[in-house]
């Protein structure tokens, strides 16, 4: 895995991430205790709004940005976003109120709803090969696990010296370290040569390609069950820490390192995992095994109360392992039901869908944490991953050689499901053979 890291350019687009992230898991960990000082035993209820307005920022901006920074060198974007972040991050340490939280957080995420879809986009243009795609996923996701793991852990030692205000100056510091990087990064220009298309078109292309595609659809309600698990965790991990534990600022980072720590667990052992079973098998059962995870512990929770401190802490990294055996395979697929043109808003269109189930379920975490009870909360989000897992096995079929008989209608001409058929764009129907990578294969009938 570690030898792609031989290609420079994305070399520093990973320390990029790295950089980035790592800023990222510190402003985590400091706006949970910023939201329990100015809110205490409601932090969950005002985390849960926090990160319903970063969904929101999400959904709205990121066809948009992707769609308008289409125009501009990709390189530019990223370094921009990365600016306007940095000085978002600059200001949270003097807020004092809980509706300053939610106003800078969504410029924040605006500007992450930029960069985020537009980085995940230059990597298969920077490495063609798919085993070198599938290892820069896997270290993709332990970048991301960063943010569970090792900006905790970190953010637990700074704490034995510091005020928690201070973390959000190591998220300045990862933003603006992310803008070097890339600068200094060599990113391959656009390959989209054709004519430019209308912005509407740039805008809903992606989400008409994804919706389009079985195996995608079976993605978004895998993202479901993803989401509804890791809401929990994200929105009230601080409160049964610090009001159900008695814990204090480091056992807060310790419970996320721990969520991590299974998450990275995941991540190393996917490459090898993913050359000898499909993407649907590793992805399916880790759903259906995360969804029963979170139903069990909320029968835990709703009969005995809490469990013991190291039990609470194993339970949160086998959550975390399973989550990111649901997200980690995600870019392969998409790559897989894209060309290079139509990929960034491919990203664009999972990025945005991805985040309608967070929109729903980070809500559920914090208002029904609050207001019912942790229990509760968890069996409603269990509830809820378990119907993303019926509907996964619903939309994305299964078994080698299927045959499956749809209808495309109104496609773009250069949808990848229309390039071969001799009259594209039309409304017609095609056969589309699965092979054991669950890839689709157009035959005319």
């Amino acid at each position: 895995m570690i030898e792609i890291l031989k290609n420079p350019a994305y070399a520093r687009l990973f320390a990029a991430q790295v950089i980035a992230l790592t800023g990222t898991g510190l402003l985590t960990v400091g706006l949970g205790l910023l939201a329990y000082d100015l809110a205490g035993d409601r932090a969950g209820a005002v985390l849960g709004t926090v990160f319903a307005i970063k969904m929101v920022a999400y959904l709205g901006l990121a066809p948009i940005a992707s769609a308008v920074s289409q125009r501009w060198p990709r390189k530019r974007v990223l370094i921009g976003a990365d600016i306007v972040r940095a000085l978002i991050a600059l200001m949270l340490p003097f807020i004092d109120a809980v509706w300053q939280i939610y106003l800078l957080i969504f410029v924040l995420q605006a500007a992450s709803a930029t960069f985020t879809p537009a980085f995940q986009a230059t990597i298969p243009n920077i490495l063609p090969d798919d085993r070198d795609y599938t290892r820069a996923l896997s270290l993709s996701r332990l970048a991301y696990d960063l943010e569970n793991l090792l900006s905790p852990a970190l953010a637990g030692l700074l704490l034995a010296f510091i005020s928690y205000h201070w973390l959000f100056a190591g998220t300045v510091l990862g933003f603006a370290g992310s803008a070097a990087l890339v600068l200094m990064a060599t990113i391959p220009a656009t390959l989209a040569k054709s004519p430019q298309r209308p912005f509407l078109d740039r805008l809903t292309n992606g989400i008409i390609i994804y919706t389009a595609t079985p195996m995608l659809r079976g993605l978004l309600a895998l993202n479901l069950t993803a989401a509804a698990a890791g809401a929990f965790v994200l929105v009230n991990t601080v409160v049964i820490v610090r009001s159900g534990y008695l814990g204090d600022d480091t056992g807060v980072a310790l419970a996320l390192a721990a969520f991590g720590c299974g998450s990275m667990l995941s991540a190393l052992m996917l490459p090898r995992l993913l050359d000898r079973i499909s993407d649907r098998k590793v992805m399916v059962s880790a759903g259906v095994s995360l969804a029963g995870l979170t139903l069990l512990q909320s029968v835990y929770l709703l009969v005995y109360g809490l469990p013991p401190w190291i039990v609470f802490l194993l339970a949160w990294g086998l959550s975390g392992l399973l989550y990111a055996a649901i997200l980690t395979p995600s870019g392969r697929l998409l790559r897989k039901s894209s060309h290079a043109e139509d990929r960034p808003a491919l990203f664009a269109a999972q990025f945005t869908l991805s985040h309608v189930c967070w929109l729903v379920t980070y809500p559920v975490a914090g208002f029904a944490g609050s207001v019912l009870g942790m229990g509760e909360a968890m069996a409603i989000l269990g509830v809820i991953a378990g119907g993303g897992i019926v509907l996964a096995i619903m939309v994305w079929p299964s078994g080698d050689g299927l045959v499956l008989e749809h209808e495309h209608r109104d496609l773009p001409p250069d949808h990848p499901h229309l390039r071969d058929h001799p009259a594209p764009g039309a409304r017609h129907r095609h056969v589309f053979v699965i092979d054991d990578e669950h890839r689709a294969w157009p035959t005319h009938g």
